[in-house]
């Protein structure tokens, strides 16, 4: 008997499903714009990637959106703790407030970047992942 008669006939994964896997995973991974210093790099990105490829794909559309409203609420969570800190720097605490102010900004933004490699991946293994404390803006 030949190998040939026994095998099934080779079928290539199809490159458009690839291809939509890797714009899926781009939505997330496109916020790193931001930690190159563009201003709000974090937030144009994901909606560049998703103005991109919205109409291409229903999972696009859905990591972009999901992706656009988590960085979307995290600039404003940052920009209110920042005016926040800022009050209190000058009104109440003074520049004590600083030994306190940096480690939550940094830990603040070490859970985005973890959040946005765990929705990467999730979204390279094919899943949705909804991040934590994100305001739906986009439905």
């Amino acid at each position: 008997m030949n190998m040939s008669e026994t095998m099934p006939p080779y079928q290539p994964a199809t490159p458009v499903a690839s291809s939509t896997r890797a714009w899926e995973v781009l939505c997330h991974l496109s916020a790193a714009i931001g930690l190159i210093g563009v201003p709000f790099g974090n937030i144009l990105g994901p909606l560049f990637v998703w103005l991109l490829k919205r109409n291409d794909s229903l999972g696009i559309d859905a990591h972009g959106k999901e992706s656009l409203n988590f960085h979307i609420s995290w600039t404003l969570y940052a920009i209110l703790a920042g005016a926040l800190s800022t009050a209190l720097i000058f009104l109440i605490v003074g520049i004590l407030m600083w030994i306190v102010l940096i480690p939550i900004l940094f830990v603040g933004w070490l859970s985005m970047v973890i959040l946005v490699l765990i929705a990467s991946v999730k979204a390279s293994n094919g899943e949705l992942y909804h991040y934590p404390l994100t305001i739906r803006f986009l439905h």
